[in-house]
């Protein structure tokens, strides 16, 4: 998996927002305490705000926050808002390939790969990740990475 430097940055800013307490964060303090260049998370928190997942406030009490609590907001829900799907293939939805020959049963790999990729995505919230308490299944495969792997 890829992921782009607005994907990235979109993500470390709402785990920010997440673990911030009661009321508005400014935009600086985000640039600053995640090393995120000030300008390009302007445009970033600008995106997540018109796909509706945080709100914000002009003027000197103003910020961004959270436009839904953190439980409700997973990580693929923040990707899909900056990106778009989860998976395309040239820009198509796996399910719309149409490979030949040899090559047929991409499809079903690229199907199959989309749902792990869910699977996880959809499954860690941005509270899980603002208080560091993952789900045991991420927990699980992050304790041993390769031991679902065929030796």
């Amino acid at each position: 998996m890829r992921l782009s430097a607005r994907v990235d940055y979109a993500l470390r800013a709402m785990a920010e927002l997440a673990a911030a307490d009661e009321g508005p964060v400014k935009s600086e303090f985000i640039a600053a305490s995640q090393g995120i260049p000030p300008r390009f998370l302007e445009r970033i928190l600008g995106e997540l705000r018109r796909s509706g997942m945080v709100a914000s406030q002009r003027g000197a009490d103003g910020g961004y926050w959270l436009a839904r609590p953190a439980h409700a907001i997973s990580l693929a829900d923040v990707i899909r808002a900056i990106e778009g799907p989860l998976a395309e293939i040239h820009g198509t939805r796996p399910e719309g390939t149409n490979y030949r020959g040899a090559a047929t049963a991409y499809q079903e790999v690229w199907i199959a790969l989309r749902a792990s990729e869910r699977r996880i995505l959809e499954t860690v919230s941005l509270a899980d990740i603002a208080t560091g308490s993952l789900p045991a299944e991420i927990d699980a495969l992050t304790g041993d990475p390769e031991a679902w792997l065929p030796h």
